[in-house]
């Protein structure tokens, strides 16, 4: 095994000085990047951070392979995961494929490296990395995104249901309401109102709406408000009744989350807090009673 040590080493070394060289080259290549890659990497720039900004431009050449090695059908999900996520940071599906293509190759490198040592571990948690990491990144902000709107929800419809009863039409309320708010769901009306003004019709635009969130909430007020049109009821008892049920959801979803949370902490203090306890006493009972457990062994 020793033998092959400086045969990787250098094998590693070549293909580290021709990785260098190659970037280099492509670093001084007047490339043109294709328009919609120019623009991805432009919207949003002053969103994203600068260590961002600098991953999406190193992986930016590498973005339209790994496009088409995700395929259209895995292109499209994607797609709609990052518009779930309200595009955190500028994130674009391009933007999105130039970090996978980065992380990928710092993964792919550091497990080399780490099994090239001898360590296991550490090169898989370095594979977990480039595989998963903006994976992890894209679903913690539509979890955030998703409670953000369902916090807010019940209270924006309480509002939208004043204002609408005080005389204003549906689409001139909704818009005077969301300039009061700031935040996921109020980009989201504002979306749904320059759909609208478009020429969408209004029950597509609150489809897109539907579609573009991963909440039962959303869902929830998308259907019943579109059958309140259908069949005619005031829109204010809509909003209302929509509130309501969204409240007594959350007071359930609360309950619930309750009664998982009680076995938990049984288990965390039956199998960890209370045998600690219990060793700490004994410990104490012995230190203080002065044992001589040199004699009770039979030593001298």
């Amino acid at each position: 095994m020793t033998a092959h040590v400086p045969l990787l080493l250098a094998l590693t070394c070549a293909l580290s000085v021709f990785g260098i060289l190659h970037g280099i080259r492509l670093y001084r290549a007047d490339v043109k990047l294709p328009t919609d890659l120019a623009l991805a990497l432009e919207v949003g720039a002053t969103r994203t951070t600068a260590v961002g900004s600098v991953i999406d431009r190193l992986g930016i050449r590498w973005a339209p392979l790994v496009l088409r090695l995700m395929g259209p059908r895995q292109v499209a999900r994607k797609r709609r995961q990052i518009d779930m996520a309200g595009n955190p940071a500028g994130l674009t599906i391009d933007r999105y494929a130039a970090r996978r293509a980065v992380y990928g190759f710092l993964g792919g490198f550091g497990a080399l490296a780490m099994l090239m040592n001898g360590r296991l571990v550490p090169a898989l948690l370095m594979i977990a990395f480039g595989l998963f990491w903006i994976e992890f990144g894209l679903w913690s902000a539509i979890r955030v995104r998703r409670d953000h709107i369902e916090r807010i929800l019940p209270d924006f419809l309480d509002v939208l249901a004043v204002v609408v009863s005080a005389g204003l039409g549906f689409r001139q309320a909704l818009e005077r309401v969301a300039d009061k708010y700031d935040g996921p769901w109020s980009d989201e009306i504002r979306i749904t109102l320059q759909q609208m003004d478009m020429g969408v019709s209004r029950r597509q635009a609150f489809d897109d709406l539907r579609r573009r969130n991963d909440s039962e909430q959303v869902a929830q007020f998308v259907t019943a408000l579109q059958q309140g049109e259908e069949l005619g009821s005031p829109i204010v008892d809509t909003l209302i009744a929509i509130a309501e049920d969204m409240r007594r959801t959350d007071a359930q979803n609360a309950r619930r989350r309750a009664a998982r949370a009680v076995p938990k902490a049984t288990f965390a203090v039956t199998m960890f807090m209370l045998p600690g306890t219990l060793i700490l006493l004994v410990c104490g009972f012995v230190y203080g009673a002065d044992v001589d457990f040199g004699a009770l062994l039979g030593g001298g």
